[in-house]
């Protein structure tokens, strides 16, 4: 298995192809959010929930293969979640989220039947790095063989680190390679430039915003320079990339 994202791993998905699903239920919207943009970012197809009636109704429909679940949710605790998805989902992997740190907490967990939990604040690496340990584990998900994201006639071999545009090879440093990467593997969705810093740069990279408007230049001189535009600027949003629309031609 091949495929190399940023962090080295192997993506995963199901043994028919179809991508890896994770309910990720949290009442803080902003974190939930970003949570879900990491876990997108894998390849993982995902929903969230903001309490734990909610999160009981999308299970039921989503069927998730991992739940990421908080253990403080406005109408009911964590573990009484927990207890409830698994009546319909007995194996189903779960990680808490958990803002205490005590020996208790944790013992309470996983003695109900939480698989992992992580302690607020986390990293995002973390989070999907046990999330991966745990879906490995439960065999709900193989690596996956192809390597190569297509955009249009835009692409990138995670493997090899080649692109290309329309046959024509293009020569990309590691970092726009990385912004691009993160770009094709949401295409048509628009990154704002928070999610762009933490996903391309990280959290320690100190907030430098204008930082993410200086390489979508740089990519834009070698991927768009000549050619129908792909990548686009949403004013006050953030910035996406579409295959191109080609002009019309006159007969």
């Amino acid at each position: 298995m091949t495929t190399a994202p940023p962090t080295g791993r192997t993506q995963l998905l199901h043994d028919d192809g179809s991508a890896v699903r994770v309910l990720v239920v949290d009442d803080e919207a902003p974190l939930a959010d970003l949570l879900s943009l990491a876990l997108r970012y894998e390849g993982w197809e995902v929903r969230a929930a903001a309490d734990g009636t909610e999160a009981i109704r999308t299970a039921r429909d989503f069927r998730p293969d991992a739940v990421l679940l908080d253990m403080m949710l406005p109408d009911m605790d964590g573990l009484s979640v927990l207890g409830r998805l698994r009546r319909e989902q007995p194996d189903v992997p779960v990680l808490f989220l958990t803002a205490k740190d005590s020996v208790e907490d944790r013992v309470a967990g996983l003695t109900a039947g939480g698989d992992d939990y992580v302690t607020k604040p986390f990293s995002l690496e973390e989070v999907v790095a046990r999330l991966r340990g745990l879906l490995r584990r439960s065999r709900a998900a193989v690596p996956r063989a192809e390597s190569v994201l297509t955009v249009g006639d835009l692409v990138l071999d995670e493997d090899s680190h080649e692109v290309s545009r329309g046959g024509t090879e293009i020569h990309l440093t590691a970092t726009e390679f990385e912004l691009l990467r993160f770009l094709m593997r949401n295409p048509r969705r628009v990154l704002s430039k928070p999610q762009i810093l933490d996903r391309v740069w990280s959290y320690d990279f100190g907030g430098q915003a204008n930082v993410v408007e200086l390489y979508i230049s740089y990519l834009r001189r070698k991927i768009d320079a000549g050619r129908a535009p792909m990548i686009h600027t949403r004013r006050g949003a953030g910035y996406l990339i579409k295959p191109a629309v080609q002009p019309a031609t006159i007969a």
